[in-house]
C-alpha cells in the first residue's frame, strides 16, 4: 500500500553547462541574502544607516561558513580522515555538512571585526540580523533535503521523507523530515523574536539571546530523532549536550544583561538616523536641552544686560559727582562759604552780649570795694 510521503530529488546538482548548480549552495546563498536584507531593514528601524548590515556581513559570512565546517569536520572527523577516506573532501563544502555552533560562533567573531571597523556595538548589530539568522537556517535546511541527509527515524506519518539514494551507508525508505521539522521550528522562532523584540523592546543582545536559546529548544528534540552517526556522551548526542550548554548561557545572558543595561540602545550607530521607536523620547530631550540653552543665554544677557544698564547707571552718578564737584569751585560754594561764616559770626555775636555784662559786674565790684575803702 502506497502511502503519503515527501519526495527527495533524485540529483541535488544541475550543471549548466560547465557550471555546476548546487542546490546545497543554492540554499545557503538564498539564505544569507535573507539575512541581510532583513537585519538592514531592522538596522535602519533602529537608526543605524543603509548598507550598514551588509558591509559587517561581508566579515561575518566568510568567517560563519569557515567556523560551521570546523566545527563539522571536527565532530566528525571519521568522515575525512579515517581509512579510506580522502581528507580533501573536507574542503567540499558543497557536498553539505555546516555545524550551526561553529557557523555562529566564528561568525560572530568576523561580526565583531566589521563592528569594531565601524565602531558599533556588536550586541545591537545582532539584535538586528536575529531574526535574519534564523530565517536563513529555516531556508538553509532545505540544501540537506537536496542532498537527502539528517533524517530522523523510519515512520508511516502522511509527511515522511523518502530517501533513495543508498551512497554513504543511506537505507532507501520513508523517514521523519527532521530537516522540514527543523525548518519549521527555526520560522517560528524567527517571529518569537520579532515579536518579543517589538513587545519589551530587547536590547543589548537580548533579542540574539532569545533566538539562540529558543532555537536550541528545538534543536534539542529534533536531535534526539536523528539516526545519522554522531558522538554519544551519556547516551546523548554531542550536540544535544551542545544545546543545553548553549541554552543556558544564553538565558543567563538575557537575566543578567537585563539587570545591567535595561532598555534598548539609544544610538547604534554613529551619523545614524533616530530610531522609529525612540524619535519621541530623543526629541524631547533634544528639545529640552534646546530650551535649557536658550534660558541659560537669555539670562546671560538678562544679567549681563543688567550689569551694563547697573555700571551705566554708576558711571553716570560718578560723573555727576564730578559735575556738581566743578561746580562747587564756582558759585555755589562761596553762598556756601558764606553760610558757613555767618554762622560762626553769629555765634560770636551770642557770646559777646554775655562778655560785657560779666566785665560790667566785675566793674561794679571794684567801685564798691573802692568806696568802703
Amino acid at each position: 500500500m502506497d502511502i503519503a510521503y515527501i519526495p527527495s530529488p533524485s540529483h541535488g546538482v544541475v550543471h549548466l553547462g560547465p557550471i555546476p548548480l548546487r542546490g546545497y549552495a543554492f540554499c545557503i546563498i538564498i539564505g544569507v541574502f535573507v539575512a541581510v536584507w532583513l537585519g538592514n531593514k531592522r538596522w535602519i528601524a533602529r537608526g543605524g544607516r543603509p548598507g550598514t548590515v551588509a558591509d559587517i556581513a561581508v566579515w561575518a559570512v566568510p568567517f560563519g561558513l569557515v567556523g560551521g565546517r570546523l566545527y563539522h569536520v571536527i565532530t566528525d572527523y571519521e568522515l575525512y580522515f579515517s581509512d579510506g577516506r580522502d581528507w580533501v573532501d573536507a574542503f567540499k563544502v558543497w557536498q553539505g555538512g555546516l555545524g550551526i555552533w561553529g557557523a555562529i560562533a566564528l561568525g560572530a567573531v568576523g561580526a565583531w571585526i566589521g563592528c569594531r571597523r565601524r565602531g558599533i556595538p556588536l550586541p545591537a548589530w545582532a539584535d538586528a540580523l536575529a531574526p535574519g539568522i534564523v530565517f536563513a537556517q529555516a531556508i538553509g535546511r532545505w540544501g540537506n533535503w537536496f542532498n537527502q541527509e539528517l533524517y530522523g527515524k523510519a515512520t508511516d506519518v502522511p509527511w515522511a521523507l523518502h530517501i533513495t539514494s543508498s551512497t554513504d551507508g543511506r537505507v532507501p525508505g520513508y523517514y521523519h523530515p527532521t530537516f522540514l521539522y527543523e525548518s519549521l521550528w527555526c520560522i517560528g522562532v524567527g517571529f518569537l523574536v520579532i515579536w518579543a523584540d517589538r513587545r519589551f523592546t530587547l536590547g543589548h543582545g537580548r533579542a540574539f539571546a532569545l533566538y539562540v536559546a529558543a532555537y536550541c529548544v528545538g534543536r534539542g528534540w529534533i536531535e534526539y530523532m536523528r539516526v545519522d552517526d554522531a558522538h554519544h556522551i551519556l547516551g546523548l548526542r554531542l550536540n544535544d549536550w551542545t544545546a543545553m550548554v548553549v541554552f543556558l548561557l544564553a538565558v543567563i545572558y538575557i537575566v543578567v544583561s537585563a539587570r545591567l543595561r535595561p532598555g534598548r540602545e539609544e544610538v547604534v550607530e554613529p551619523d545614524g538616523d533616530t530610531p522609529d521607536g525612540d524619535a519621541v523620547a530623543l526629541d524631547k530631550k533634544s528639545d529640552t536641552k534646546a530650551d535649557t540653552k536658550s534660558e541659560t543665554k537669555s539670562d546671560t544677557k538678562a544679567d549681563t544686560k543688567a550689569d551694563d544698564e547697573a555700571a551705566e547707571t554708576t558711571d553716570k552718578k560718578s560723573d555727576g559727582k564730578k559735575l556738581d564737584g566743578k561746580k562747587s569751585d564756582g558759585k555755589k560754594p562761596d553762598a556756601k562759604t558764606d553760610t558757613e561764616s555767618d554762622e560762626p559770626a553769629q555765634s560770636t555775636e551770642s557770646v559777646e552780649p554775655a562778655e560785657s555784662e560779666e566785665s560790667v559786674e566785675a566793674a561794679r565790684g571794684e567801685a564798691e570795694s573802692a568806696k568802703k575803702v
